[in-house]
């Protein structure tokens, strides 16, 4: 009988694995099968987002007609200390060896990147977030989980009190936030064809009459000007609250009318104890330094606001990881949405997951300083000296 092809899931995994597992594959196959236990864990705190390397394994499992026993330590969404395993998978060591390499791709990048989404959600819990990661994504496949974490990151963050992410900017992974599509008006490209920030607004709301409008602002470098003439323009939706001017100033340079001198006065009238404590250079950067700091967040709410426009939001882009969050939290910048794909982890070294068998055939077994990895209950062993 003709061996049936292997399939496209089969070769890619063979493809894409590191040899030495394909060849582990085939000297177990050779000499014996035995039924093992994978610990799955990260070196740094994490909230655990399992779920693309659980369904992929389940693809997998369903492939080649086997079955996989995974013990999920950590519910999705829940805190994980450095070192605790986020899972324990049981199968065939035929069937599993191969596999270690793409499982620990499909679920240490998600975990750092939810921890730093939760990160963020909690320390502007008044604030609405949405997720613009994409374009600084490698491809489909980092998209799709960036998306996922932020989403698992936010509904953690939810239920502490936080308003978390509202949704995301395109429409392949708005599924993760309970959307059919992504969000967004316009970008630079748009106000340059346009040739002024106004008619930008005007072509933009005759397109989508029905929409929302927020307009980017920084194009000409004229983020209070243009920002007042477009509320002007559009008043109606400006008094409904149905306008939002978006803050996106490049780092080499102030936001219009501010310098360094008028930044710390603007902090001073509104958080005087922002800046009267001791500050690192970064976080003098994100409260009164060029860009998008906490200073022009400010000065453009009291602009709106002395125009007779205190319905209009401000959505603030633009860097705003973890760090930025906490300092704009501590400074009580008037935000009300923050577009950010900051969440995507700095540190790659930070995402690289390992894999251990800690059993063989029930028999606790791992490689000498793993010990930790042992499961402490379901009758396994200690290890010596616990």
């Amino acid at each position: 009988m003709d061996q049936k092809p292997p399939s496209a899931l089969s070769l890619d995994i063979a493809a894409r694995t590191d040899s030495y597992f394909n060849r582990t594959r085939q000297v177990v196959t050779r000499f014996g099968d035995k039924r093992v236990t994978y610990a799955v864990f990260l070196r740094r705190p994490v909230i655990s987002a399992p779920r693309l390397m659980l369904d992929w394994l389940k693809a997998v499992a369903a492939e080649r007609a086997t079955a996989f026993d995974i013990d999920v330590t950590h519910p999705e969404g829940a805190w994980v200390g450095a070192g605790e395993p986020l899972a324990y998978i049981t199968g065939s060591m035929a069937e599993l060896a191969d596999l270690e390499t793409i499982a620990l791709q499909k679920i240490g990048p998600a975990c750092v990147a939810a921890h730093n989404a939760y990160q963020m959600c909690l320390a502007l819990p008044g604030v609405a977030f949405l997720a613009m990661e994409a374009r600084h994504c490698a491809g489909g496949e980092m998209q799709e989980m960036m998306a996922y974490a932020a989403s698992v990151g936010s509904a953690a963050a939810r239920r502490e009190g936080a308003t978390g992410f509202i949704g995301n900017a395109n429409d392949g992974t708005a599924h993760w936030f309970g959307a059919a599509s992504g969000r967004g008006t316009m970008p630079h490209a748009l106000i340059g064809y346009a040739g002024s920030t106004v008619r930008a607004a005007e072509m933009f709301h005759e397109t989508f009459p029905e929409e929302a409008l927020t307009v980017l602002v920084d194009y000409f470098g004229h983020e209070i000007t243009d920002g007042i003439a477009v509320c002007e323009r559009f008043a109606n939706l400006a008094h409904s609250g149905r306008m939002a001017v978006r803050l996106d100033t490049h780092g080499g340079r102030f936001l219009e009318g501010l310098d360094p001198a008028e930044s710390y006065a603007m902090l001073e009238r509104h958080a005087p104890g922002a800046i009267r404590r001791y500050r690192s250079d970064t976080e003098l950067r994100y409260l009164v330094g060029t860009g998008v700091s906490a200073a022009a967040i400010w000065r453009m709410r009291e602009a709106l606001n002395e125009a007779g426009f205190p319905k209009v939001r401000i959505i603030a882009s633009s860097g705003f990881g973890v760090d930025k969050c906490r300092v704009m939290a501590d400074a009580r910048a008037p935000i009300d949405v923050v577009g950010t794909g900051s969440f995507i982890p700095d540190v790659w070294t930070e995402t690289y997951a390992t894999a251990d068998i800690v059993s063989y055939d029930g028999v606790p077994m791992v490689k000498v300083g793993r010990e930790f990895l042992l499961r402490r209950n379901g009758g396994r062993k200690r290890p010596a000296g616990e």
